[in-house]
């Protein structure tokens, strides 16, 4: 085996670790693994395959916004309330390692949300859903990257 494809594998294999630990844009990971094995065998199956994942790729990143945020907004969670969960996530990142992104996401929704309604329990009820959101849009983008695997490996089984 080429020592290119096998860097390819290891790009897609991280890629989709990367998505179910969030350190890397998993997804993007994974579609340049198959680039790189496509500039490398330069040949057209190559690029129809690389073309087919791109595609795949673009539909997964696009549905992984659209689905969640209709959700959320039908149950009435903003935009900023997910922001400022998005930030403290960040934040949370940097002040507890590796579960810090776990711990300040979901309280940085439940602070803006009992802020904004002055209710625990509907502010519970929309961390919930905002929870909800985030791992269906996670669940998207893993599925699609495990599509963009599965059909370098056809490919890759094609061109042997």
């Amino acid at each position: 085996m080429e020592l290119v494809t096998v860097v390819a594998a290891l790009m897609i294999a991280t890629g989709i670790v990367g998505l179910v630990v969030p350190v890397l844009p998993g997804l993007l990971v994974t579609v340049a693994g198959v680039l790189l094995w496509t500039l490398d065998r330069g040949d057209r199956t190559a690029w129809i395959v690389f073309a087919i994942c791109a595609v795949i790729a673009l539909a997964g990143w696009t549905v992984q916004y659209v689905v969640p945020s209709r959700r959320m907004r039908a149950a009435g969670v903003p935009t900023t309330t997910l922001l400022f969960g998005a930030v403290c996530g960040i934040a949370g990142f940097f002040v507890i390692p590796v579960v810090g992104l776990f711990v300040g996401f979901p309280l940085g929704v439940y602070l803006a949300e009992h802020l904004r309604l002055r209710n625990a329990t509907a502010a519970w009820g929309a961390t919930k859903v905002a929870l909800k959101g985030v791992l269906l849009s996670i669940g998207i983008e893993l599925a699609a990257a495990c599509l963009v695997a599965a059909t370098w490996v056809v490919g890759l089984l094609i061109t042997r």
